[in-house]
């Protein structure tokens, strides 16, 4: 399982051929001032797509990128690329960083000076962290899988191998969306390896065990009501990538305008900007993230984890509980969202944060926030490490 430090690819022909398919879009109607309300507006997306095409610089991008250190491993046949940054202090504390669908770990860019660095940010130099963040199989520089049954369990098996290679025996483990599903299940299936837990989403498949003839109480029930109501409302895109990932991927992964507005809405939708999505994210920061999928081409893999996750949902067992001390940031937009006694019904929530703002991509969003939640919640941890 050899570790080797890995260079970022950059293909000139390739930016050139996604620079001609945005030319020759073939761009549909819409309703007259229809905006937003059947989906992406055209207006913005001729907009951005025009960005794309003419002014967005890919070779730039990834010149930013290689300010970090880039790895990749095989693990257990698979290829992870993985960003690894050491902290600057007396004991830095090993932690992972796990990010989820639509994003990567472009997610992850702001937060990790936060760790790593404290000092610098004005956090204390005594609460650092060696910074681990990997791709998810399937996604940016990581394997595409090639076999059924690459899911969150599985997911979290390579994890706990990879850190453990890297002379982590004992390591701290954060994430939202997918990242708090793999999260969860380290400290679920693998708590001899896990310091504790800082979720700031609680994964949707959750649900604890509840003995037969057990009804939910009254908040568990109005979660589960919230719930289906915004999979109605919301959750086309679920419904589709947890039963046909293979038909959307023909379209997203030979049309960047479909992928982009596949993955655009979503952070539009998700982030707490009030309907501007460029009030949290520039340009840049968004078709950053849309061109890691395109040239990688992993929107069908990527997409595909939902099907996965269907099969091999987080429903917890009688005996399953997350009993490693575990940390629950609440940002206000991440909807929805469990209330907490349903949440103490699988985890050992020793910390809970209602923070001020933000939303599903909140180590994007809110990168200062979320550090110092987790540096706070960790520092006592750290003898445990």
């Amino acid at each position: 399982m050899a570790i080797e430090p890995f260079s970022l690819p950059y293909s000139p022909a390739a930016v050139e051929d996604l620079r001609s398919r945005l030319a020759q879009t073939r761009w549909p109607d819409e309703i007259p001032g229809s905006g937003w309300e059947y989906g992406v507006d055209l207006d913005f997306m001729r907009r951005l797509c025009s960005y794309w095409k003419d002014h967005f610089d890919w070779k730039a991008q990834l010149r930013k990128l290689s300010d970090f250190h880039h790895y990749r491993c095989t693990v257990e046949g698979l290829g992870i690329h993985f960003i690894h940054e050491r902290g600057k202090g007396p004991a830095p504390i090993p932690l992972i960083l796990t990010h989820g669908w639509p994003g990567s770990f472009f997610e992850m860019l702001k937060i990790i000076p936060l760790l790593t660095d404290p000092a610098s940010h004005g956090g204390d130099p005594a609460v650092s962290f060696n910074v681990v963040v990997p791709s998810l199989p399937g996604f940016g520089f990581s394997d595409r899988p090639v076999k059924r049954g690459m899911n969150t369990f599985r997911i979290a098996e390579l994890w706990a191998a990879l850190m453990v290679e890297m002379g982590y025996d004992r390591f701290a483990a954060q994430g939202g969306d997918f990242g708090a599903a793999v999260s969860t299940i380290l400290g679920l299936r693998h708590p001899e390896h896990i310091i504790g837990l800082h979720l700031n989403y609680i994964p949707g498949s959750y649900r604890p065990y509840l003995e037969p003839g057990t009804k939910p109480d009254d908040s568990g029930q109005q979660f589960l009501d919230d719930a289906d109501r915004w999979y109605v409302d919301w959750g086309a895109y679920a419904h589709l990538q947890r039963n046909t990932p293979q038909t959307a991927a023909y379209g997203l992964n030979d049309s960047p305008v479909a992928l982009a507005s596949w993955i655009v809405e979503k952070f539009r939708d998700w982030a707490d900007c009030n309907g501007d999505v460029e009030l949290r994210f520039s340009k840049d920061e968004l078709l950053s993230n849309v061109t890691l999928y395109w040239m990688t081409e992993t929107i069908h893999s990527s997409c595909r984890l939902y099907y996965e996750t269907k099969k091999m949902p987080l429903q917890f067992k009688q005996d399953d509980h997350v009993r490693v001390p575990c940390a629950i940031a609440r940002f206000p937009k991440e909807a929805p969202f469990p209330p907490r006694s349903w949440i103490e019904r699988g985890y050992n929530i020793q910390r809970w944060t209602e923070m001020p703002r933000g939303g599903h991509f909140a180590a994007a969003e809110e990168p200062e926030l979320l550090a110092r939640d987790i540096a706070a919640f960790f520092a006592p941890l750290r003898s445990n490490a």
